[in-house]
């Protein structure tokens, strides 16, 4: 990919070499680098906002997703999304694990308070690459992608890790074993299920990109809907394994909602294309 861009750009700055190039792309990455070491300094030292109200936050039944899910229980009359008590005890087992995981979690929220501006600083190392016509169909690219990455965190954050963590933290296979449950455990599933959120809800980019080069067309993506919803369903199934369909439905339905935009975004770019070749013909 790298030696692609390269080359791309090489056809339109002749005059610039192969190492030239290379030292572009090593400011961009500084400068990216030097943003999320900022910010990751600055969430060390907020590290009792970040641990207590932020990563600790789902484990505690005052959580505001509890009391939302609550008042919904109350307004539909489901009595189990009432959450009175989370028994979420963690503890830590190595010498040194509070302080590595507390450097973990300041890259982490470094890395995504910054990735708008990473993702900008390679826009503009690509942007050289692409004509006018590429420039036309990438614009607003760089907004979307990074809004709906933050969205994606968001909902995995309030919605996904609130209901895991209540499901697993109450799960039993006996009343005669009790949760210890360790800094490690805890921590990597509160960072990795908004994480991969995130991820998750880049699918209308990429059915964009997939559209745009014709592997995808929105008559694939409506006639395989009935698939598609049975997929989300089991999908949501597992991120939120309860035993009451009203939490998977709340799931389900915003990977629904994205997979009728990527068929919408597949409709409007194949009209594009059917009107280009129209007016080749």
């Amino acid at each position: 990919m790298y030696k692609f861009l390269i080359n791309k750009i090489s056809e339109k700055s002749d005059d610039q070499t192969f190492w030239d190039h290379a030292d572009v792309l090593r400011k961009y990455l500084i400068r990216s680098m030097l943003i999320v070491f900022i910010l990751s300094v600055a969430a060390f030292f907020y590290k009792d906002f970040i641990f207590n109200t932020i990563i600790l936050g789902p484990k505690y039944p005052d959580f505001i997703s509890y009391r939302v899910l609550a008042s919904l229980g109350r307004l539909f009359h489901v009595a189990e999304l009432t959450f009175k008590e989370i028994p979420c005890n963690l503890i830590n087992i190595e010498l040194g694990g509070q302080f590595r995981w507390h450097i973990i979690i300041s890259l982490v929220t470094g890395i995504i308070l910054g990735f708008p501006f990473v993702l900008y600083q390679l826009w503009l190392f690509v942007k050289p690459a692409l004509n006018p016509k590429e420039l036309k169909y990438a614009r607003g690219a760089l907004f979307y992608i990074s809004a709906l990455f933050l969205l994606g965190v968001l909902f995995g954050y309030y919605i996904i890790l609130p209901l895991t963590i209540n499901f697993l933290a109450n799960y039993q296979l006996s009343s005669e074993i009790k949760n210890q449950i360790t800094i490690a455990s805890y921590i990597s599933t509160a960072t990795w299920l908004p994480i991969s959120s995130g991820i998750v809800f880049e699918l209308p980019i990429l059915i964009y990109y997939l559209a745009r080069i014709g592997l995808i067309t929105a008559g694939f993506l409506r006639k395989n809907r009935k698939y598609s919803i049975i997929l989300i369903l089991l999908i949501a199934g597992i991120i939120t394994p309860t035993t009451d369909m009203f939490t998977q439905v709340v799931v389900a339905l915003p990977l629904y909602a994205l997979y009728e935009v990527s068929i919408t975004i597949a409709s409007r770019i194949q009209k594009k294309q059917d009107i280009q070749d129209a007016d080749l013909v």
